[in-house]
Parts: structure tokens; C-alpha cells; sequence
């Protein structure tokens, strides 16, 4: 083989490798049940939801005398162990004996919510032995809103397998992406007084620069309809003086200053007694 060859040759085998390392190395993810056509776009939005959770791993152990001792594996819409290729998203492991049970699989996918929790439902995991008729484990893992917690409080709930049908996997943790998004608490009021501000602060800086830039105003003169603002508490004073006064304008007033009697033609009457006879 001429060298150009065994070069070619080398590089298409590297590449073959890199794919297959990478399809390896690429986590699936939650395969909702049904065709994807029908796949329904609530269900979607929902798994999107809890994408941020993917990333982490929740262990919890369940001891039951000496018979039961087991650990459960579970992560959000991700394989627990992605070598096995098991789809297994919650994983039983029994620590006497070290043998491990697939609960639920995230090929079998469903989820659903309320207005504060998201319930995530893995069925075909492994079958029952002697119990529930013999058929597949599946995992129910209710997610309960918990504000300012991304994840926490991880635990199995009970084993629901002493019936013939239906037997399930009951867990619960908490988390925020199970909350609803906060709706603003502003009122009518409030929402009135920022319009007014901000009206209010546009007027003056757009009054200001128009003064100082257009009409080359300077110091108080840079105050949009300053004569206005100046004449204003003389306006306001006799509009109070004009609602408020209940007598005319024109009427004496009903009381006496100090120097009133030094004053007028009544002062000129006391003064008359002072005249040569």
C-alpha cells in the first residue's frame, strides 16, 4: 500500500472512532411514550422545565431490617449509568448482594403537571418476580414546588406492589422549577404614579436640554416655562384667596391692627384737641 493510501486509510479509521467515542459520550435524553408526532406540546414544555435538573444525581437508602437494604439511583431525564445503555433512570441496587434493578426507563416517558408540582412517570422497568402479576416496575416521582432550591429532599415515598395490577414507585423531592412564574403584584395605583414620574422626568430633562441647547438659556432661565413656575404660588395664593374667602374683597376687616389707631381720619380726630382754640 502506497503511503497516500495507508495515510487515507489511518485518517478514515480515526474518524469512525471519533463518531462512535461521541455517540457513546452523547447522554440520551426523555423519550415521552407514543409516536413523536403525537407527542403533545405540554409534555414537551414540561421536560424542558426540568432540562436545568438533567445535570444532577439523587441517591437515597432504604434499610428494612436485615432482608431490605438497598440504594435507588435516580436522575432527571438521563440514563443513571450511560455505559449500560439500559435507558435505566432510576436504578435499585441492592448493597447485600449488589444486584441492580432498572425501576423505570426515560424511553417511557410521561409527565404531567398542576399548579405546583410536575409529576415524572418512568415505566418499563424491570418485571416483577412474584408480585403485581409479573409486570414492569415503574417509577413515579412527584416534584414539589420549593422556591430558591433548585433540587433537594430526595426520598421514596412507598412500594405500591401488593396488588395485581398497577404497582408502582412512589418518590418525592423539591424543587423551584416546579413553581409557577410569579405574576407582578404592582396595582392601578402604582402602575399610574410610574407614568406620572416618568412623564414628569421627561418634561424636565427634555424641557431643559430644549432650553439650554436650542433656545441658549442660561442658570434658572434653563427651567422649561420658568415664568410660569415663578408666578405659580402667586396663582395658587389667590385661588385659595378667591374659593376660600367668604365676604368681598373689598369689605374692612374685622379686626384692628397695632398701629391702626395711629393711622386714617380717626387718627387725625384724636389729634384735634391739640389745636390752638
Amino acid at each position: 500500500m502506497s503511503p497516500p493510501c495507508h495515510t487515507s486509510a489511518l485518517l478514515l479509521v480515526f474518524m469512525t472512532l471519533a463518531i462512535a467515542g461521541a455517540e457513546q459520550s452523547e447522554e440520551r435524553s426523555c423519550d415521552v411514550i407514543g409516536d413523536e408526532s403525537s407527542e403533545s406540546q405540554m409534555e414537551r414544555a414540561l421536560l424542558k422545565k426540568l432540562e436545568p435538573l438533567s445535570h444532577m444525581r439523587f441517591n437515597v437508602t432504604v434499610e428494612k431490617g436485615k432482608t431490605e437494604n438497598y440504594v435507588y439511583h435516580f436522575r432527571v431525564c438521563r440514563e443513571v449509568d450511560s455505559t449500560s445503555h439500559d435507558f435505566g433512570g432510576l436504578v435499585q441496587t441492592d448493597r447485600q448482594n449488589g444486584k441492580t434493578t432498572v425501576i423505570g426507563r426515560i424511553n417511557e416517558t410521561q409527565v404531567f403537571n398542576g399548579s405546583d408540582w410536575i409529576m415524572l412517570i418512568y415505566k418499563g422497568g424491570d418485571s416483577y418476580g412474584r408480585h403485581c402479576s409479573g409486570e414492569k416496575r415503574r417509577a413515579v416521582i412527584m416534584i414539589s414546588c420549593k422556591r430558591g432550591v433548585t433540587a433537594s429532599s430526595f426520598s421514596i415515598i412507598s412500594e405500591e406492589r401488593e396488588k395485581e395490577q398497577e404497582c408502582f414507585y412512589l418518590f418525592e423531592m423539591d424543587s423551584s422549577v416546579a413553581c409557577p412564574a410569579e405574576n407582578s403584584h404592582l396595582s392601578i395605583g402604582s402602575i399610574l404614579l410610574i407614568t406620572f414620574v416618568s412623564l414628569i422626568a421627561v418634561y424636565i430633562i427634555g424641557g431643559f436640554l430644549y432650553q439650554r441647547l436650542v433656545v441658549g438659556a442660561k442658570g434658572m432661565e434653563q427651567i422649561p416655562h420658568f415664568a410660569f413656575w415663578q408666578d405659580l404660588g402667586n396663582l395658587v395664593a389667590d385661588g385659595c384667596d378667591f374659593v376660600c374667602r367668604s365676604k368681598p374683597r373689598n369689605a374692612p376687616a374685622a379686626y384692628r391692627g397695632v398701629g391702626d389707631d395711629q393711622l386714617g381720619e380717626e387718627s387725625e380726630e384724636r389729634d384735634d384737641h391739640l389745636l390752638p382754640m
